[in-house]
């Protein structure tokens, strides 16, 4: 195909396949090797888990940011736009510098078809991410894993720091239907001598990740054991509140923009990646730059506030541990509210427990809504009569219903699918919808 424009270039990265049968970083390592190996010109904190990787990348970035440094993110998927899964200090790559990397990388991809090693949509996402931070050489790069580890076309580096966030079941057909099959993926970005921050984990996962570790001498620094957090509870739902200590510092009184009972949890293992990084390159984290920049710190569609009266709140709660923390986070900050869910899921991230978990939320209504996207959505017409739910053509009438039966205290909740939570965030910030 002709790429002239970025929509050309956009249609080229989402017309390659998705999956290949046989997982390998062969691929990637070649087109990384026919580009001049960009990868190896860049410093990176590498962040992998099933939940909260998101929130952390953000909290390291602004970390960093506020330290004075450039960053560059690589993040999975994108809310609103492509482009935000690239950006440089918190700007997204133009859509100029995005053709124009395209246009140098699909030669290569040509030549590797024909040897049978074309790689996939997010390799050559991946490998473009390399190439343009090669040529903006930010001081560090803070690289999000796509899915797993192990086999993830990021895990081509050697970082200075890892972290892995959380390990519960996710992509069941891709990582396996055990903790310990999910573990072993994340693991894999466990790195030699490389310094590794852990969030906590069940116990079956710590010992898969913990044994790997020792393999590869790399030092341990886990949630709860090597630092901690002291979440302060508060009336105000507009964030969290917590201090933080471990590797001999205290960080006192700090506060989150971002609302959810596991922020503190993200916030803190961002602190100590930053902390080890700094005591690697040698300059200091002060206790000012970390205040500011956990303040600061913006995260889109993750518990966030996108109207104020009536309250109406999006949260990408993909999975069912997520489910389970949004549980405690309506709990802690929601309690005195009657919470209207509109609900969106894709047909393989187990719908029917999802719903089950939230059909226990105090002063609840639950209603389900199909949406656009190019992967299989749930049957939400089937669950809703099994579950005793309502179903709705779309979400706009989801959302309609709701308007009409607001009383009081009212929380509107949208949650589900990131892609679901896209789709809804792109009407409300576009200003689409005619009551706003």
């Amino acid at each position: 195909m002709e790429i002239t424009t970025y929509q050309d270039a956009l249609a080229f990265i989402h017309g390659r396949q998705k999956f290949k049968k046989i997982p390998s970083l062969k691929r990637m390592q070649q087109l990384l090797k026919n580009l001049g190996n960009p990868q190896e010109k860049l410093k990176f904190i590498h962040i992998t888990g099933t939940n909260g990787k998101g929130s952390t990348t953000a909290y390291t970035r602004d970390l960093l940011l506020n330290a004075g440094f450039s960053v560059g993110t690589f993040i999975s998927p994108f809310i609103t736009k492509f482009n935000e899964r690239i950006m440089l200090n918190g700007v997204m790559i133009s859509d100029a510098e995005l053709l124009a990397e395209v246009l140098e990388l699909a030669p290569h991809v040509a030549k590797l078809d024909q040897q049978d090693l074309g790689p996939t949509e997010f390799e050559i996402v991946t490998a473009l991410m390399f190439n343009y931070f090669a040529k903006k050489r930010p001081d560090y790069v803070i690289l999000e894993v796509g899915i797993g580890g192990l086999y993830d076309s990021t895990n081509v580096i050697t970082p200075a720091v890892s972290v892995i966030t959380t390990v519960a079941l996710d992509h069941g057909e891709l990582l396996g239907t055990t903790l310990a099959q999910v573990a072993k993926h994340k693991a894999g970005i466990i790195k030699k001598q490389v310094p590794l921050v852990l969030g906590q984990l069940p116990t079956e996962a710590l010992e898969v990740i913990k044994t790997t570790a020792q393999a590869k001498q790399a030092k341990v620094y886990a949630l709860g054991t090597d630092f901690a957090v002291t979440s302060k509870k508060t009336s105000t739902f507009l964030g969290e509140q917590f201090s933080y200590q471990g590797l001999e510092q205290n960080f006192i009184d700090l506060k989150t923009s971002l609302l959810g009972t596991y922020q503190p949890k993200n916030a803190a293992l961002a602190i100590t990646a930053v902390l080890l990084l700094a005591k690697q390159e040698g300059w200091q984290l002060t206790s000012q730059i970390v205040k500011q920049a956990i303040a600061k710190t913006k995260w889109p569609g993750r518990m966030e506030i996108i109207n104020e009266e009536p309250l109406i709140i999006l949260d990408g709660a993909h999975n069912l541990a997520a489910i389970e923390e949004l549980d405690k986070t309506l709990k802690q900050h929601f309690k005195n509210y009657h919470v209207q869910i509109i609900f969106g899921a894709l047909a393989d991230k187990q719908p029917q427990q999802m719903l089950a978990k939230l059909a226990q939320v105090k002063h609840c209504e639950v209603y389900l809504t199909p949406f656009a996207s190019h992967r299989p959505t749930f049957a939400a017409q089937e669950l809703a009569q099994k579950l005793k739910m309502q179903a709705f053509e779309n979400w706009p009438q989801a959302l309609q219903q709701a308007l009409d039966n607001l009383q009081g205290q009212d929380l509107i909740l949208f949650t589900g699918s990131l892609y679901f939570i896209s789709e809804v965030r792109q009407y409300f910030k576009e200003g689409e919808l005619s009551w706003m």
